[in-house]
């Protein structure tokens, strides 16, 4: 807790320091990160962060120094570039936009390799420490750093803003903004361009290997909580900026520790709870909303099944043993005993001593899936024309998510029909 406290007090100049600067550099990266990913061009920021580091070698050996605004002009030069040519080969060539990003990501990495071993091996003491590019090192920062960042975020946040509407239409529907006038090709160019900012910004403290997670991870982590993409921006910015802190806190804590890395683990680990656990379009919520479905489905044919022993037999509320059930439709006997169990408790079936029997309840719905069911056979042999012989199935789907107005819908168009394709009765609530 003495950690915390003198952690979030930010007494300590460099704390300060790294923290204010993780915290703009992963918000700032992430808000531009979402119509990134949104546009489907993930691996557009992989490219830019591979791509910044000749730039950064180019700008060192002009100046001689490591001062932060020349290295972002080289870096946001060969980043700016890498996009061009991308753009470029892709529209002029054969080759895919993948094969482009990866062929350019590696020629640039390459030539930024080469020329941080030249310069390392010049002698130039000033070179001290160009290496952590690479990786970044966020303990480096010093408050001309931070200025520099803070005006890089405020540019991005201010593009975003002003843009706001412009990068929606092209991020969701770019063939509408193309025939309602607007300069989509002026627009992706500005995008392209805060997307290099955004990744030119963090390549000191993130690294250029680690920053394309920062540009794209807190974006995905926010599409798993919401549809709303003005949420999704304010949700990416939050995630990012509290991984900056985190992670920065973890160096702090411990110093061996790198700050980029952790910041890029943090938000992974964020980004690997959404998938799993956000609600609607989490793993978990739809793997449980599966299993229900699939129980209502077995429910619901269980029910089906008695009410079509009935009208065989003559008697609805008759006592069925399993081995009867079965023998006319072959359910797996764990399942069976499941939803027979289900189907108790929840009313809908008795017991007895021959084995499972209808309520009243239970038969007025068994009745409603098996009118629904035939409705949607005749439905589809009259209007759409298909063979009776080959409706069974589908109605075997479509009977269970069939609600009362369409039930209502399928009535009157069908004009309450009496018998199905099959001559069966379709059965309606006598009341």
């Amino acid at each position: 807790m003495e950690h915390l406290l003198d952690f979030l007090s930010l007494s300590d100049p460099n704390v300060r320091y790294v923290v204010i600067g993780s915290i703009l550099l992963a918000a700032s990266s992430a808000i531009v990160g979402t119509f990134t990913l949104l546009k489907k061009k993930a691996l557009v920021g992989d490219a830019v962060a591979h791509s910044v580091l000749p730039g950064v070698c180019l700008a060192f050996l002009l100046s001689g120094v490591k001062n932060p605004l020349y290295l972002i002009i080289g870096a946001f030069a060969t980043g700016w570039l890498s996009l061009v040519l991308i753009d470029y080969i892709t529209h002029k060539s054969k080759i895919k936009e993948d094969t482009a990003i990866g062929l350019i990501l590696s020629v640039f990495f390459g030539i930024g390799i080469l020329m941080l071993t030249v310069i390392q091996k010049s002698g130039n003491a000033a070179q001290s420490g160009l290496d952590h590019f690479l990786f970044g090192q966020a303990a480096s920062l010093i408050g001309k750093d931070l200025i520099v960042f803070s005006s890089i975020a405020v540019i991005l946040i201010a593009a975003i803003w002003l843009f706001f509407k412009e990068f929606a239409l092209i991020a969701f529907d770019e063939n509408f903004a193309h025939s309602i006038g607007f300069p989509v090709r002026a627009l992706e160019l500005v995008l392209t361009t805060l997307t290099v900012l955004a990744v030119v910004a963090g390549i000191q403290a993130i690294g250029v290997v680690l920053m394309a997670a920062m540009l794209i991870t807190p974006a995905a982590a926010a599409r798993f909580w919401t549809d709303k993409l003005k949420v999704m921006i304010w949700l990416a910015a939050g995630l990012g900026a509290f991984s900056g802190l985190v992670g920065a806190y973890i160096s702090y804590v411990a110093p061996a520790m790198p700050t980029g890395p952790w910041i890029v683990m943090v938000i992974s680990i964020i980004a690997v709870l959404s998938f799993f656990l956000a609600p609607r379009k989490g793993i978990l919520f739809r793997f449980f909303t599966q299993r229900k479905f699939q129980n209502q489905m077995l429910e619901e044919n269980i029910l089906k099944l008695f009410y079509q022993l009935g009208e065989t037999e003559g008697s609805y509320y008759q006592s069925r043993s399993m081995a009867e059930i079965i023998a006319r439709r072959p359910f797996q006997i764990a399942r069976l005993k499941k939803g027979l169990k289900n189907l108790y408790k929840q009313g809908f079936l008795k017991t007895s001593a021959k084995g499972w029997a209808y309520t009243r309840a239970g038969k007025r719905k068994g009745q409603r899936i098996t009118k629904l069911h035939r409705l949607w056979e005749l439905y589809l042999t009259e209007y759409l024309r298909i063979a009776p012989d080959h409706v069974h199935e589908d109605a075997e789907t479509i009977e269970h998510i069939i609600t009362p107005e369409l039930e209502r819908r399928l009535e009157e168009k069908l004009r309450f029909p009496t018998l199905d394709p099959h001559q069966s009765e379709i059965p309606y609530r006598k009341l």
